[in-house]
């Protein structure tokens, strides 16, 4: 309400000495048909001036921060997965019976297109995961996840990951398996119904960690070809995998 009030104060305030010009300008020169030929000239061009600075500039301002926070994002998305995601992967990897089907679909090279990414993720979005809870890999994951708590926590307070709805739906999914997996005080012998819920949770975050993997590979390959070289020299889906060059 108040800073309602401020905007009519500065509305009434800007017109009232627009009008007190006018009247300057009509005492100075008594010149009525000079001062409306510049009035209506004004007023006119007021609409070009509104599709100049509101539907042009004004979008391609957007679209720029648009980009540069997207830019920035992917600096984020990129540190998940270097401390979290690709590891990550490989601890959901030891938990999928159909590994091997998954393989295939994501044994990323160079020469894959923008078309092979969409192909790859709409494979990973159809596919019919089967999560076999094993306690050992289970009480693994659980290690992993406690010990990553705290970064994880951290990604969620940046305010931009706003902007990136499907990668904060990830985060929620490996908090969510995280939180889970801790109020446990150990994985061994739970009841069936309890590994039914953790498989459930797992194969949530699996599945939108995959999801995420892919649009960041797409990204480094057409931004950082050098990132891309690493990313492709430790593909979690791939057990031939090296960082090393051979």
């Amino acid at each position: 309400m108040k800073r309602a009030n401020w905007l009519a104060y500065l509305a009434f305030a800007l017109v009232a000495l627009s009008a007190l010009i006018y009247a300057v300008h009509f005492l100075v020169f008594r010149d009525v048909h000079h001062i409306f030929i510049y009035l209506v000239g004004d007023v006119a061009f007021v609409p070009i001036e509104v599709l100049l600075v509101t539907l042009i500039i004004h979008r391609l301002l957007s679209l720029r921060e648009k980009r540069s926070l997207l830019n920035k994002l992917n600096m984020v998305i990129g540190a998940f997965f270097s401390e979290v995601g690709t590891d990550l992967l490989k601890s959901f990897i030891a938990l999928d019976e159909d590994f091997d089907e998954v393989r295939q679909n994501l044994l990323l090279n160079n020469e894959w297109t923008r078309r092979d990414f969409l192909h790859a993720g709409k494979r990973m979005a159809e596919y019919d995961y089967s999560i076999e809870v094993k306690p050992e890999a289970l009480d693994d994951l659980r290690d992993f996840l406690l010990a990553k708590r705290e970064f994880l926590l951290r990604l969620l307070e940046n305010p931009n990951l706003l902007e990136h709805e499907s990668f904060t739906n990830l985060l929620w999914a490996v908090t969510h398996l995280t939180e889970e997996l801790a109020q446990r005080d150990t994985v061994y012998g739970l009841a069936a119904a309890d590994y039914e819920h953790l498989a459930g949770d797992v194969q949530r975050a699996y599945v939108r960690t995959i999801a995420e993997w892919l649009k960041y590979m797409e990204h480094l390959q057409r931004t950082y070809p050098y990132l891309f070289s690493l990313a492709l020299r430790t593909n979690p889906f791939d057990p031939d995998a090296s960082p090393e060059l051979k």
